[in-house]
């Protein structure tokens, strides 16, 4: 059985995805194995991944086969598997508000124009299972054109940025009608800053500590930083990360979350500095402080093989509509907001049929 996969947006997300299931495709058993919840989820393997479509906007991609577009500039993920040809060719996607001005130059889509094909007929004639949304944050008219083109194609939706589809009621709900599954939105990564934020938040208020401020700047060199640096950008971002910290906090507390600086010289690699203060027994101060570097595109492609899985095992169960078990683990900006153990426990009583999302 295998799960056909469709891809939006072919940058370093893409080609740390694509070169995963590469990597991962002969592994044996279930324990000790980075970066996957599981190697057996549910029934399917990372082998069963087989990804039939790509869309992009870079001229350096279009017509590309997938294995050689993601290496493609700007990427800039890191090599960890040779990706062999795929017979799966990137196809010029509807531009809209996918491009902000000051990344047309660095996505190269300013030379030729081409003929830009129907969406929910490639997600058709490809037979697609599901779509992944790799597009640029702040991209949301974008995300909407391409969950319309999932509903009209009978596909499921992976909504992997910060646009709210799956969290947002009017949308799931056209999916559940439709008899589709979603998961999102803005994917975490398997040790990022959101979920090490969110632990050192959670591990306060389980210990007593009353949190009075608290920051996360982070730092990156690639395209993802680059879009980021105009704040118009940004509105959604900041949102799905500040409240993937503070849902956990029972009291308002003031934060500062979100993109600090683009270094061109980081490249892939992003860094995080983070910093909570607060009052711990006898009304005496306590800080913590925290670096974290990690490279970034890599750092979600685990988590998003293991939602590519989930929402097959949706499909095949029919069930539609947000699938919030596993949104709740994989995902900044859920339609629900859990704790991340809870999360984790509803996943895997989800692969089990125990629970229904």
């Amino acid at each position: 059985m295998s799960i056909r996969v469709a891809i939006a947006g072919v940058g370093n997300c893409a080609s740390a995805l694509v070169q995963g299931v590469e990597y991962y495709k002969n592994v044996k058993g279930d324990s000790h194995v980075p970066g996957l919840m599981h190697v057996n989820f549910g029934g399917y393997h990372i082998r069963d991944l087989k990804f039939v479509a790509a869309f992009d906007v870079n001229q350096n991609k279009i017509g590309e086969d997938l294995s050689e577009a993601i290496w493609a500039k700007p990427n800039v993920c890191a090599k960890f598997a040779d990706v062999p040809q795929m017979n799966v060719s990137v196809v010029q996607a509807p531009t809209l508000d996918g491009v902000a001005p000051h990344m047309e130059k660095p996505f190269f889509v300013q030379e030729k124009k081409r003929e830009i094909p129907d969406v929910a007929r490639v997600l058709s004639e490809s037979d697609a299972d599901m779509l992944v949304n790799f597009l640029p944050v702040g991209s949301h008219n974008a995300t909407l054109h391409y969950a319309q083109a999932c509903l009209d194609a009978k596909c499921a939706l992976v909504n992997c940025i910060p646009e709210f589809v799956a969290s947002d009621e009017r949308w799931s709900e056209k999916f559940r009608q439709r008899g589709l599954p979603i998961a999102g939105d803005d994917i975490k990564s398997q040790l990022g800053a959101t979920i090490l934020h969110r632990s050192l938040a959670k591990l306060c208020v389980d210990r007593g500590i009353m949190i009075e401020e608290s920051y996360q700047l982070n730092l990156g060199g690639n395209t993802d930083f680059l879009n980021m640096t105009v704040e118009d950008r940004l509105t959604s971002k900041r949102e799905s990360k500040t409240k993937a910290v503070t849902s956990l906090i029972p009291y308002d507390v003031p934060t500062r979350i979100g993109p600090s600086d683009y270094v061109p010289f980081l490249k892939d690699k992003k860094i995080c500095y983070l910093y909570l203060k607060g009052r711990k027994f006898g009304n005496q101060p306590v800080s913590v402080r925290a670096k974290l570097e990690v490279e970034d595109s890599p750092n979600s492609a685990g988590v998003v093989i293991d939602v590519l899985r989930a929402a097959k095992i949706a499909q095949d169960r029919g069930i539609s509509g947000p699938l919030t078990s596993i949104s709740s683990y994989a995902f900044k900006h859920p339609p629900i907001q859990v704790p991340d153990p809870v999360a984790k426990k509803h996943v895997e009583d989800f692969i089990l049929g125990k629970r229904d999302r």
